[in-house]
């Protein structure tokens, strides 16, 4: 039986891979009196008179919703509400096994950016978090930009956010490895979506002075046609030297190339042609922008992929889980800058200098340290 057969046998056995289990249990009068009427008024009037109190009567404290609207599913696209389940369903459990946090995925039949700003908003009181999924760009950058600003709980689009910051711990550890210097690197990263966007803005944060983007039809400048909203503010802090050409011609004399994009598209001719001991994360799924036994052979030094079947698996699982357990446990109203960067460092903290190498520099999504580490990071900036 090949994997693909044995998921879709195990989701029909599954028939969902939640479920909600009662704390309280009702096995006489006194429990339904005490967990539902009349009982159950006595917290409802303490939560009408001082609505922080949902944190200490109700799930809300330690619950979140995985919002999506299926427009960018994995590595499938737009596939729907309903086809999109299965994916946050397995975010909510991944939720709950790494970082011991309650997650209700919620998958919304509308792909208008006010319907789900709206939704989200009115469903907002129950839960303690917002995890925005698989929500296609530019889109995604308004709706959590949006919903940031009107809610109090944080708000974290994991698909920028927390691919951003496993990248940044990996980069932070590969250029130990390597000996380069974050202020002489030149960086390329290909994919101008989600995730490519919100890398691009936390290595600038960090502290990356050049960094490249680069699109389908090459690197992006403030003379690219046909660019979104977001890709034009992006030029305004990237590719200063307004460089135009290909990938291949992004990739000369560079230091890193972070990929985010589509198959087989870098050759080990490009490889070869970036500076000595390169750095490559090449995290399309399943097939990367370039093999890692090809990458080695052209001279790269560190290669990630987002494969648990090679060295340095790119995997927001050792970010998202301990982000929002901290979030939760700190009841942080957002999630910040200066918090992103502390979770990347963090994680990049748990290898310890003598057992980095060029096949080992980030944790084991299973190292059970990891979301503890995450959360103290979060929490002590809350």
């Amino acid at each position: 039986m090949t994997n693909s057969e044995k998921a879709l046998q195990m989701h029909e056995q599954w028939n969902g891979k939640i479920e909600t289990t009662a704390k309280s249990h009702v096995n006489s009068r006194e429990d339904l009196a005490i967990a539902y009427t009349p009982g159950v008024a006595e917290p409802c009037k303490v939560i009408a008179k001082d609505p922080d109190a949902a944190y200490k009567y109700t799930i809300k404290s330690n619950t979140i919703a995985v919002v999506s609207d299926g427009s960018a599913v994995l590595g499938l696209g737009n596939i729907g509400a309903r086809a999109a389940m299965p994916v946050m369903e397995g975010k909510a459990v991944l939720f709950k096994e790494f970082g011991g946090v309650n997650a209700v995925p919620i998958c919304l039949d509308t792909q208008d950016t006010e319907e789900i700003i709206k939704t989200v908003v009115n469903i907002a009181p129950a839960f303690g978090g917002i995890n925005l999924e698989d929500i296609s760009a530019p889109r995604c950058f308004e709706i959590e930009a949006r919903l940031k600003e009107l809610l109090d709980i944080p708000v974290f689009h994991d698909d920028q956010h927390g691919t951003a910051i496993v990248v940044l711990a990996g980069i932070i550890n590969a250029l130990k490895v390597t000996g380069k210097k974050m202020e002489e690197c030149k960086v390329v990263v290909n994919g101008a979506g989600s995730a490519g966007v919100a890398i691009t803005k936390l290595l600038l944060t960090y502290g990356f002075p050049n960094v490249i983007m680069c699109d389908i039809n090459g690197m992006i400048s403030k003379s690219s046609p046909n660019l979104n909203w977001m890709q034009e503010k992006m030029t305004e802090v990237t590719n200063l030297e307004g460089k135009t050409g290909t990938l291949a011609d992004a990739l000369v004399g560079a230091d890193i190339f972070v990929g985010v994009s589509a198959p087989n598209i870098v050759t080990k001719e490009m490889v070869a042609s970036m500076n000595q001991d390169a750095i490559l994360f090449a995290m399309a799924n399943p097939v990367p922008e370039i093999m890692p036994d090809l990458a080695k052979e052209a001279g790269a030094k560190v290669v990630g992929t987002g494969r648990s079947d090679f060295p340095n698996q790119v995997n927001n699982v050792v970010a998202f889980p301990g982000i929002f357990k901290g979030a939760l446990e700190g009841r942080a109203t957002q999630i910040t800058e200066d918090m992103k960067l502390a979770t990347a460092k963090a994680i990049a903290g748990l290898v310890a200098d003598e057992d980095l190498s060029e096949n080992n520099i980030l944790p084991e999504a299973f190292d059970p340290r990891v979301a503890e580490a995450v959360s103290k990071a979060v929490k002590e900036l809350i």
